[in-house]
């Protein structure tokens, strides 16, 4: 049995941070709570990003409900990704109970129920603040990403954007993208223009181009691509001094992975792009939570994944944290483990050879510890523990402990439909956004173009027989290649999740 007093002033001194801090729980000494151990998290750390791994049912959506009310508590918003939609219930205050009161009472902290700021919001269509971006914010890089484009592909799009540029066609939505292909395409003005000034594009590439972006549209891109674009400085938004808790409900991600991931290279896009750097400031400005972490990274390249690994780096110092919930730490590459500050670790199972390895390798990525078998006990932490080390305000990790989770303030429970649009309805971010903006752009522009051209025409221009066979944009949109294409891409899903570099500034 292990020196309980050496426990407590070992662990105290190293979970007793100077500065500002939140507190994730009590620590754990064979089997009991020493309520003398506060597991605490200094907030100048929490942007050194995190993981938050564990079985299902081993709690680890009630940790990141802890987390976030934490450091709404701090000041500091947050955007949750809610992939299972099961982490609404934080906007309503929680109930005590049985199992709370038992927990409460052996940590001696007090259970103070309360209700969170909280903005509901949709990249697909569904109730509260509507994500949308701009097909000029993205830019020819990052759009071509998406795409997945070829190296030739990806420089015709380039060159589509600067012929856009300087003819003042601005490009918002994708049918002013589809509008600008089809006229240097089919229309003899448009192809004169961009053969002259910017050389000739092979047909079959720019046919390639459309079916890629049709795909996109079926998993529902044309709602995202628009204005009002999304202002990312709206996440950072506090009320009564509580940081807002920003919940993305994409329930429906593993039916729309190119959308969700065109959504992600937005956001991290603009949020590098916007933000000033931070360096050291004390405390986070913005904490990303994403759940179900491995649908990001199955089926990554290795050139993808270190670009995720890039951005882990650069993002900290625009004072952004990025935290990855998923089962085992497996899941994520090691190259993006390694960076990571904060490591809470529920429970895992040891059924199979394959779960025996997977454990193996989560207690190697813990720090070594005179007072926990860790191998053993990893595998009998109850619902609410969990194993966890951090960085402390020098940056250096903190000894593993076995931690006594402190239970939710607001509800562990989802919304209800009336509380739903009782939430949304009293949201100005709603209001602000709910209406997409109709400008004129650059289908609106070479529409009326066209016209133009017909009506300027002479008398025998206009009467000449001419043979009506559909132009290459038609045949595409119209082709069965181009539906197989789509139904394929869909299957496979998206393969690209950042790609910021390349960008120019934000055009609005």
């Amino acid at each position: 049995m292990a020196d309980k007093t050496k426990f407590s002033e070992e662990l105290s001194t190293r979970y007793t941070p100077k500065g500002e801090h939140i507190i994730l729980g009590k620590g754990m000494l064979d089997g009991e709570v020493v309520t003398e151990v506060n597991v605490t998290i200094p907030l100048k750390t929490i942007n050194r990003h995190g993981l938050i791994a564990g079985a299902t049912g081993t709690g680890k959506t009630k940790t990141l409900q802890v987390f976030a009310e934490q450091l709404s508590h701090a000041g500091i918003p947050s955007l949750v990704l809610d992939i299972k939609g099961d982490f609404s219930g934080i906007a309503e205050a929680g109930q005590m109970n049985s199992i709370i009161e038992e927990r409460y009472a052996k940590t001696q902290l007090p259970y103070n129920p309360q209700a969170f700021p909280v903005e509901l919001m949709s990249i697909s269509g569904g109730k509260g603040v509507k994500l949308r971006a701009t097909v000029t914010e993205f830019g020819p890089v990052l759009l071509s990403k998406i795409l997945e484009l070829n190296d030739t592909q990806q420089s015709i799009m380039s060159i589509v954007f600067k012929y856009c540029d300087d003819k003042g066609l601005p490009l918002i939505d994708l049918n002013d993208l589809k509008k600008v292909l089809q006229y240097v395409t089919d229309n003899p003005q448009g192809k004169a223009e961009l053969s002259a000034n910017y050389g000739s594009i092979a047909p079959a590439s720019l046919g390639a181009m459309l079916r890629s972006i049709v795909a996109l549209e079926q998993q529902g891109a044309a709602d995202f691509f628009g204005e009002l674009s999304f202002d990312v400085h709206d996440l950072l938004e506090t009320r009564d001094g509580k940081g807002v808790v920003n919940i993305l409900r994409v329930a429906d991600i593993q039916n729309k992975p190119q959308l969700f991931s065109t959504f992600m290279l937005s956001l991290f896009a603009e949020i590098y792009m916007t933000f000033p750097e931070e360096g050291d400031s004390g405390k986070p400005k913005l904490v990303l939570f994403i759940d179900e972490a491995h649908l990001i990274f199955d089926e990554s390249s290795k050139a993808l994944v270190s670009q995720i690994e890039t951005m882990v780096k650069l993002i900290r110092s625009k004072g952004v944290g990025i935290y990855f919930i998923t089962q085992i730490p497996g899941d994520v590459p090691e190259n993006v483990l390694s960076q990571l500050g904060l490591k809470i670790q529920h429970a895992l199972r040891g059924f199979t050879a394959k779960d025996k390895k997977e454990i193996s390798k989560a207690v190697e990525n813990y720090p070594t510890t005179e007072f926990y078998n860790a191998s053993e006990l990893i595998q009998n932490l109850g619902i609410g523990e969990a194993f966890i080390t951090a960085l402390d305000e020098k940056g250096i990790p903190t000894p593993l402990v076995h931690t006594y989770l402190i239970s939710p303030e607001s509800r562990m429970d989802v919304l209800n439909d009336a509380e739903v649009s009782e939430l949304t309805s009293k949201s100005a971010l709603v209001s602000k956004y709910e209406k997409p903006v109709d400008s004129e752009s650059a289908y609106e522009i070479l529409v009326r173009r066209m016209e133009q051209a017909v009506e300027n025409s002479t008398p025998t221009q206009k009467t000449k027989p001419v043979k009506e066979e559909p132009g290459m944009f038609e045949q595409v949109l119209k082709s069965s290649a181009g539906r197989t294409f789509a139904n394929t891409l869909m299957r496979e899903g998206a393969k690209a999740i950042l790609g910021m570099f390349g960008l120019g500034g934000r055009k609005r």
